[in-house]
C-alpha cells in the first residue's frame, strides 16, 4: 500500500477513534483537511456503544457552574474547553445528526430511544459523507526518524506521513475496548510529561470480609443509604457489596478522594449512614425500647427497618460493647466506617485519572515537546464522576483539539 502524503487538502491524521477522535475528526473536515482516522478495534466507538447499554447518558442538565465544578482540581481547564462547547451545545450538535434529547428526574440528559447504536450510525454517515475515511484494524506504534507515524495494519506495517496528528487514544480502563494505555511509553520517550493512570469511578477492596457475610451478601445492594468521607457532607444513593469490598454508583462519586486518601495514607474511609432520613437521637431513642426475648437483630428490624445486608453489614463493622449500647450503636447506625485499602484493578474501572498533563499542552491541546501532535478525551490528565461529565468534556476536547490542529496546518501551508 502506498504512503499517505501531505499533499492538497494537507492529510492529518486522528489515532483513536472514540468521541474525541471523531469530533476531532468532524471538527478537521469542516475546515476543508483530508483526514483519516486509525482505530486499533475492529469498529470504532467500541467503549461509547458499551456506556450505552443500559441507557445512554450522554450530559447533564445541572446549571453550570455546579457542572464544571464536577472535575475538581482540573476545573479551570475544562472550563476553557466547555466554554466553546457545553452540555447544551452538546445536545444541539446530537439534535442535528435526528437524535432528539430529554432530561430524566436526575437531571441526567440521554437520547429519547436511551441507545448509543443509532446516535454513533448517524455519526459515522456524516462523518463519511464528509469525506472522513476510518481505518480499523490499524493500530499506531509510535514515530519514525522522519516523523512518519507507524501503523501496524492486519497486512504488516504501513507509514503514513501526516500534516499534524490529533491522538485520542482514551485511557487505560476496559482494555478489551481498545483503551488499553499502550500509549504512554511512546509518548514518554519523546519527553512528553504524564501523570500515571490511575483508577477512577471504581469500586474498592477491604481488608477481607467474614465468609459469612460473603456467602450470604455478596452481590447485594444497600438501598436508600447515603455515603460520604469523612469531614464532608453525605450522599444519598446506593452500592454494592462485592466479595472483596464495595462498588457502585455512590462508591464512584467518592472514589477519587477515597483513592488519594490511599495514596497518602494506606487506606481510605467511607462513612455510612443506614438511615439517612432519621436523626441520631430518634435511632437512639428507638434502640432503647425495651426488646424483652428478643434479639438485637430482631429488635433492629422492628424498631428500624435495619435488615439483611445492612444488618450483617453493621454487625460486621461494630464490636459487641457497641453492639450492646444503643447510643454507641446509633452513631454507628448513623456513621459506619467502611475501612477500604485498594482500588481495583484500573481495567474494571469505568475511566482512569492521571494521563497527558495539560502543564505539557498548549490552549489548542498540542503538546509542546510535539509540535503538531495534538491530545484529546480520556488520555489527557483528568477526571469525572459518572453523569455525563467524562462524555462532555472529551467531546469538547476533540473539538478543540480538532479545531487547533486545522489552525496548525493552515499556518504550515500559508507560510
Amino acid at each position: 500500500m502506498p504512503d499517505l502524503r501531505p499533499s492538497s487538502p494537507p492529510l492529518v491524521a486522528v489515532i483513536g477513534g472514540g468521541p474525541a477522535g471523531l469530533m476531532a475528526a468532524e471538527a478537521l473536515a469542516q475546515a476543508g483537511l483530508a483526514v483519516e482516522v486509525f482505530d486499533a478495534m475492529p469498529s470504532v466507538g467500541r467503549k461509547f456503544l458499551l456506556a450505552g447499554v443500559g441507557g445512554m447518558n450522554i450530559t447533564h442538565s445541572e446549571p453550570y457552574p455546579a457542572f464544571v465544578a464536577r472535575y475538581a482540581e482540573r476545573q479551570g481547564e475544562i472550563d476553557a474547553l466547555l466554554r466553546n462547547f457545553d452540555a447544551q451545545a452538546l445536545r444541539q450538535w446530537i439534535h442535528g445528526l435526528g437524535i432528539e434529547t430529554f432530561v430524566g428526574t436526575s437531571g441526567r440528559v440521554f437520547p429519547r430511544d436511551m441507545k448509543a447504536a443509532p446516535l454513533l450510525r448517524a455519526w459515522l454517515k456524516r462523518l463519511r459523507d464528509s469525506g472522513v475515511v476510518i481505518h480499523t484494524r490499524h493500530r499506531w506504534l509510535g514515530w519514525h526518524d522522519d516523523g512518519s507515524l507507524r501503523i501496524a495494519y492486519p497486512q504488516g506495517e504501513r507509514r503514513v506521513k501526516a500534516a499534524a496528528v490529533v491522538l485520542a487514544l482514551g485511557g487505560g480502563s476496559w482494555a478489551r475496548l481498545g483503551s488499553d494505555g499502550a500509549w504512554q511509553p511512546l509518548l514518554a520517550e519523546r519527553a512528553v510529561d504524564i501523570s500515571p493512570l490511575q483508577p477512577s469511578n471504581c469500586g474498592f477492596e477491604v481488608e477481607g470480609w467474614s465468609t459469612l457475610l460473603k456467602d450470604k451478601f455478596a452481590g447485594a445492594p444497600l438501598k436508600n443509604i447515603a455515603l460520604s468521607v469523612p469531614g464532608s457532607l453525605p450522599r444519598k444513593g446506593e452500592f454494592i457489596l462485592t466479595a472483596q469490598g464495595v462498588e457502585g454508583s455512590l462508591v464512584y462519586a467518592w472514589s477519587a478522594l477515597v483513592r488519594e486518601a490511599i495514596n497518602r495514607e494506606g487506606r481510605g474511609v467511607l462513612l455510612l449512614d443506614l438511615l439517612p432520613d432519621r436523626p441520631v437521637d430518634k435511632i437512639a431513642e428507638a434502640l432503647a425500647r425495651p426488646r424483652g426475648s428478643r434479639s438485637m437483630a430482631k429488635h433492629l428490624h422492628s424498631q428500624l427497618g435495619i435488615d439483611g445486608v445492612k444488618a450483617g453489614l453493621l454487625r460486621e463493622l461494630t464490636d459487641q460493647a457497641t453492639f450492646a449500647d444503643p447510643q454507641a450503636l446509633a452513631r454507628a447506625i448513623k456513621a459506619l466506617p467502611i475501612t477500604l485499602v485498594r482500588a481495583r484493578p484500573l481495567d474494571e474501572a469505568i475511566s482512569s485519572a492521571g494521563g497527558v498533563r495539560f502543564e505539557g499542552l498548549d490552549a489548542g491541546l498540542m503538546v509542546k515537546a510535539l509540535p503538531g501532535v495534538f491530545c484529546a478525551g480520556e488520555m489527557l490528565d483528568w477526571e469525572a464522576p459518572t453523569g455525563g461529565y467524562l462524555l462532555t468534556a472529551c467531546f469538547a476536547s476533540g473539538l478543540r483539539a480538532g479545531r487547533a490542529a486545522a489552525d496548525w496546518v493552515a499556518g504550515l501551508f500559508h507560510e
